[in-house]
């Protein structure tokens, strides 16, 4: 098949990364279910792990797969690699890990899932790492928060749980002229619906886990590199620009060039920290994906008819989704989710925090879990569950105040969703 002409996304999300097998002719790629693969020589052994040649060694590096995945998320997201891990939280250690030493500090949304704020906020300190959360709606104040010692700028594309859209390209006008590269958890977006490296993201993370294999049946998390951000232009990121003892004083950027960030994460990254994705989940992540475009088609509709309903409800003081003229981010959907804002948002009701634990219990169709992006529609109550370890200034700057109900809208038959919300609604 000729390279000339870039494929749509619709082929990408198929093709993208699996031929088929060459030794059985296999159209769907296998699942390698193996440890360790065998080398050809003593020489290609020393090859491979000199990072001369690139191939499979052992299943906490490289699995074809995973790879297949890889391939395939990179061409998604119009980046030059990625690298694949256990988790979206092992994602998010993942994209920062090369960057960061003893002091250094991230500038962060506060506009960001419960987990990811506890994660960054606390966790990572105990590597000698800070994080800044500040309000990204305000480049200034994103500016204002930067040092010496920052060494990227975070947030997400939709914001989890109340749906909100980044200014992408203000931000990144911001890391730009600060010499930091933007990370971007496009987890609720999606590539179907938000390119963050076309708007200046150097960085793009996943919860794989979520809407790219949509069915909650397997964790899994990804990086994907832009493979644009000049990791040479300063010191201050030395992993990738100094010359690394382990591996005989080799400079990654200065020898891989738009790979650098991608073989970094794989040959020391997974190679240390050890947060692996599984070929199995690899495997399901890629049936998933075959179908992402068709399944966010049918997930924007919904949440689109649901919340305008919901936005109507007596017993319903506010709606946050994005595509509702109500919203303060509707601006933003032409410029960064053309295509619609996902399906993820909340909705603040009338009766407080008894009223959003009494309607979730009185749901019947959607389902009560921590998870969002799936087939089927799902809810939860931030405030005393996802967002539980927040302070109470932390749960409202991050859109999950006690009043707040948060919902993933499913693919199910819409008219059957608001049926049961009405209902449910009723019984307040």
């Amino acid at each position: 098949m000729s390279d000339e002409r870039q494929q749509g996304f619709d082929t990408l999300q198929i093709h993208a990364g699996a031929e088929p097998d060459p030794a059985t002719g296999a159209r769907n790629p296998p699942i390698y279910q193996s440890t360790a693969f065998v080398f050809k020589d003593a020489e290609h052994a020393a090859n491979l792990f000199a990072l001369k040649e690139v191939g499979y060694i052992y299943s906490r590096l490289t699995n074809p797969t995973v790879g297949a995945l890889q391939s395939r998320l990179a061409a998604l997201e119009g980046g030059a690699g990625a690298v694949c891990c256990s988790s979206g939280h092992a994602a998010q250690i993942m994209a920062i890990f090369p960057l960061m030493g003893p002091g250094k500090n991230i500038v962060a949304s506060n506009r960001l899932y419960g987990g990811s704020v506890t994660q960054l906020g606390r966790t990572i300190s105990r590597f000698g790492w800070n994080t800044k959360f500040v309000d990204f709606d305000d480049p200034k104040a994103i500016a204002d928060a930067i040092d010496d010692d920052t060494r990227a700028v975070y947030c997400e594309s939709i914001a989890n749980p109340g749906g909100h859209i980044a200014d992408l390209r203000a931000i990144a006008d911001v890391a730009d002229a600060a010499g930091l590269p933007l990370i971007v958890d496009n987890t609720t977006a999606t590539p179907y619906l938000c390119n963050p490296i076309e708007h200046g993201a150097t960085l793009v993370t996943h919860s794989t886990t979520k809407y790219l294999t949509g069915n909650g049946s397997v964790t899994g998390g990804a990086v994907i590199d832009s493979g644009k951000f000049d990791w040479s232009a300063s010191d201050k990121f030395p992993s990738l620009s100094a010359p690394e003892p382990a591996y005989h004083g080799l400079k990654f950027h200065e020898a891989l060039g738009p790979m650098a960030f991608t073989f970094h994460s794989i040959a020391i990254g997974l190679r240390d920290l050890g947060m692996t994705m599984n070929p199995q989940a690899a495997h399901y992540t890629l049936m998933g994906v075959e179908t992402l475009s068709l399944r966010m088609e049918k997930h924007v509709a919904n949440a689109e008819k649901i919340a305008g309903w919901l936005e109507g409800h007596d017993a319903v003081e506010a709606v946050t989704y994005a595509g509702l003229k109500s919203s303060p981010s509707y601006d933003r959907i032409a410029t960064y989710c053309p295509k619609g804002a996902s399906s993820l948002f909340t909705v603040a009701l009338e009766s407080g925090h008894d009223g959003c634990v009494k309607l979730v219990d009185n749901l019947k169709l959607f389902s009560h879990v921590a998870n969002l992006g799936d087939a089927r529609s799902l809810v939860i109550h931030p405030a005393s569950t996802t967002h539980s370890q927040l302070t109470d200034e932390q749960k409202v700057a991050a859109g999950a105040a006690p009043n707040i109900v948060r919902f993933s809208i499913g693919i199910e038959d819409a008219d059957d969703l608001i049926a049961d919300l009405d209902q449910a609604l009723n019984n307040l």
